[in-house]
């Protein structure tokens, strides 16, 4: 079993819809997983170093739990994600885990 996160800014340009976004990404993880988790009430604050500036943003998680990883498919999603999001990159990642 693995549990897969995906970090999503909370902040968008002005001309995207980040909520829409957000509901979105709800809907087509529910659909694949059966179920899925968001955390938004208390967005964590991302940092990092892009051409000597520190760049930020607000990020939530989106949890999912998967018996397997499908390695194309997450591959194609994030690429959507980073689309759909006007994001060069989004973090996708996975942690092994057992459920007790």
């Amino acid at each position: 079993m693995y549990l897969v996160q995906i970090l999503l800014p909370l902040t968008a340009p002005a001309d995207r819809m980040r909520l829409h976004q957000f509901d979105t990404v709800k809907q087509q993880l529910t659909a694949k997983f059966g179920g899925m988790t968001f955390y938004r009430s208390a967005p964590a604050e991302g940092l990092w170093q892009e051409s000597g500036d520190v760049e930020k943003d607000l990020i939530v998680t989106a949890e999912i739990m998967a018996a397997e990883l499908e390695q194309d498919w997450w591959d194609q999603y994030r690429k959507r994600l980073e689309k759909d999001f006007a994001q060069k990159e989004i973090v996708v990642r996975a942690f092994k885990i057992e459920r007790l």
